[in-house]
């Protein structure tokens, strides 16, 4: 009779999940604003806080934060669909290019003896299908940047009640102080990978951005914004972003640059993936790459480009409020790297 009960939990617990989800996903435009302004704001409240300590009064720090927070969004905003307008005009002219340069590569090939069929190839290779890809994903970032608004109105509202929130989180658990203590650990670990990761997507611009001036690419802000905002999305955030900027190499038909900005971009992506982000994140916010890569599906599929930049920080969030439970516990478990952490479970 246990058993059975426990089940019938399971399967309440399993459609209550489907009705969140369907939720989630009917008001997905909602829920994007939503998560933006609480995920920024708690990237700011850290400076906001730097700002106090260094006896800046709270409402001048405020002001501060809000007016560069505007001015950067603006400039981004501008510069983006700028550049994306002047993009998409001459996306023709690069596609007859870029096939002309294949053209170039085959006939090199066939220098050596090697038989190739052009025709076939270039029927295979769809750069259209590539560009629109591109496109489509930043037309995707320009409609957030529409929303913008919207989301500084948010997190405006957020900074403003910070102080409040904390005075009623020690209400809701002043009889479970341990609660108190998990969830303020929490609160620190997800500023933490956003600092760390808004620092490490900006040094991936930056680079991106110094190469492909010296290599005299088009577009360079285009590609080093889209670097920055790619670099969010873990595992194939990096590759989308480096498809236009290689593709266009190719254009000037110097192969050597096109090499040497492929080996460019893994070099700097891999450094900063591999090395810097484990090494200021440190161990506490381990999530499966499994995990991550299927939460970027998941959350990609109920809240769009926008769920892809988030899907890591929403599943750390389920992930820690599933392991403050004994009965979800195994869940939380079952989300984390285990590889990472020292000692058992128990």
């Amino acid at each position: 009779m246990a058993e059975k009960t426990t089940v019938q939990n399971y399967f309440f617990y399993l459609a209550t999940a489907v009705v969140i989800i369907a939720g989630i996903k009917a008001s997905s435009e909602i829920v994007i604003i939503l998560l933006l302004s609480v995920f920024i704001a708690s990237i700011l409240s850290a400076f906001l806080k730097v700002l106090e300590n260094r006896s800046v009064p709270k409402l001048l720090a405020y002001i501060i934060l809000l007016f560069v927070l505007t001015i950067i969004t603006l400039l981004l905003a501008y510069m983006v669909n700028t550049s994306l307008s002047s993009f998409s005009q001459n996306l023709p002219t690069y596609e007859v290019k870029i096939k002309s340069s294949i053209v170039k590569i085959i006939s090199y090939i066939e220098s050596f003896g090697f038989t190739v069929n052009k025709e076939q190839i270039l029927k295979a290779l769809n750069f259209s299908y590539f560009f629109n890809f591109t496109t489509g994903l930043l037309g995707n970032i320009s409609a957030i940047f529409s929303k913008a608004l919207l989301v500084l109105i948010g997190i405006a509202f957020i900074l403003s009640e910070t102080k409040v929130f904390e005075k009623k989180l020690k209400v809701i658990f002043k009889s479970d102080n341990n609660r108190l203590t998990n969830f303020k650990l929490f609160s620190q670990n997800l500023q933490k990978y956003f600092i760390v990761k808004t620092f490490t997507s900006f040094l991936t611009g930056l680079f991106i951005f110094i190469t492909l001036i010296f290599f005299d690419i088009e577009y360079p802000i285009l590609w080093a914004v889209i670097a920055f905002l790619f670099n969010f999305i873990p595992v194939i955030g990096s590759i989308v972003a480096a498809i236009p900027a290689v593709l266009l190499s190719l254009i000037t038909g110097n192969f050597e640059i096109t090499l040497w900005l492929i080996l460019i971009y893994m070099i700097v992506n891999i450094t900063i993936s591999n090395v810097l982000e484990p090494k200021f994140m440190g161990k506490e916010l381990g999530l499966s790459p499994m995990i991550i890569f299927f939460s970027l599906i998941f959350w990609g599929w109920i809240l769009g480009i926008v769920g892809m930049f988030l899907a890591v920080p929403i599943t750390m969030t389920l992930k820690i409020a599933f392991e403050s439970t004994r009965n979800t516990k195994w869940i939380g478990v079952l989300l984390s790297d285990l590889s990472r952490k020292k000692g058992h479970i128990h």
